[in-house]
């Protein structure tokens, strides 16, 4: 596995999330990262674009991933969004952070974050 990465962070969003009844109603910050393992050693010697992960697309996917739906569960958002990045091209694996500013915690808290990392060798169906 390549020690390479390419990472999109503090990607800020407002999207329904959560489970309680508020968050189906209140669009809420959301914040992302999403780090990609993948081999930069072809862009680096030949200084091509061609074989360069293009950010701009990536970023793409994690907005659509985000959506205007409502999320329940920040950990589903995240298996979504690792699902899509790891169909593009070369990536090897690929690690989402979801970050809740707002989240509802009778206390002083930063956010709550779920971080997951997934490989190719991940992708597929999933049992309960």
């Amino acid at each position: 596995m390549t020690r390479d990465a390419i990472t999109l962070r503090g990607m800020r969003f407002h999207t329904l999330v959560g489970l309680l009844p508020h968050e189906e109603l209140i669009p809420q910050p959301l914040e992302l990262d999403v780090t990609v393992s993948l081999s930069l050693r072809r862009v680096g010697v030949t200084d091509s674009p061609r074989a360069l992960l293009d950010y701009r697309h990536l970023y793409e996917l994690v907005a659509e991933s985000v959506g205007t739906s409502h999320h329940r569960l920040l950990e589903a958002l995240c298996e979504r969004i690792a699902a899509k990045v790891l169909a593009l091209d070369n990536v090897e694996t690929v690690r989402v952070a979801a970050r809740k500013p707002h989240a509802p915690i009778p206390g002083p808290l930063e956010s709550v974050e779920v971080v997951i990392e997934r490989s190719r060798k991940d992708v597929g169906p999933v049992t309960p």
